[in-house]
């Protein structure tokens, strides 16, 4: 397995993600699309707005860009403010996301403390990094210091017993079935105090 710090997790994540920009909005199109979420004709919202209805349906097909005070005209028109007129209309449909890790099947990531298998790792663009981890871990001194990276944390532990060592708070003995919801930022580490090697379920935050 390759050797990986756990805190670089989240920039893996992060370089996994379409980065592309988001496409220019089209203010001819958001015009037409609020006025038809109102049911109203070009002449009928032209009048609302006090415009032409030539002016209205130049404005709707790209074919001319309006002034301030035109724009100011349609947000009055629309009953919105000017900004409204920029931004992008709110996703109503569902976008069905969804993979499958088997278990055993997800990336591998070791370091001289974990074993991490990143979950879901075929799927970019997450908001969520969810990763299994064996805890090699036995003493807080074999750690380089804290771990620190953005964002929320969510740990549950799944076989053995670990404790938990975060900057600000006493260490805590943890069993299977408890779990810590934290700040990412905080310096936390985790080590097994069990004979065997205990595994736990993280997911961290990635906006």
């Amino acid at each position: 397995m390759v050797e990986r710090d756990p805190k670089k997790l989240i920039s893996i994540a992060h370089a996994n993600g379409d980065q592309s920009d988001p496409e220019p909005l089209d203010l001819g199109a958001r015009v037409r699309e609020l006025r038809k979420q109102r049911d109203w004709t070009l002449e009928h919202a032209a009048s609302q707005a006090g415009l032409a209805r030539s002016t209205l349906s130049k404005i709707e097909n790209g074919q001319m860009s309006p002034t301030y005070e035109a724009l100011k005209k349609l947000a009055v028109g629309l009953q919105i403010s000017v900004p409204q007129l920029f931004t992008p209309p709110q996703r109503d449909q569902v976008n069905g996301r969804m993979i499958v890790t088997k278990f055993g099947e997800g990336s591998a990531h070791a370091t001289a403390t974990y074993e991490h298998e990143l979950l879901a790792d075929g799927l970019t663009r997450k908001n969520m990094l969810p990763y299994r981890a064996r805890v090699r871990a036995r003493a807080l001194d074999e750690f380089d210091g804290w771990v620190r990276h953005d964002g929320e944390e969510f740990m549950y532990v799944l076989t053995g017993v670990v404790k938990l060592f975060t900057e600000f708070y006493e260490p805590i003995e943890m069993r299977r079935g408890d779990s810590a919801y934290y700040d990412g930022a905080m310096g936390h580490n985790v080590v097994s105090t069990s004979s065997d090697d205990a595994t736990i379920l993280w997911v961290t935050s990635l906006v």
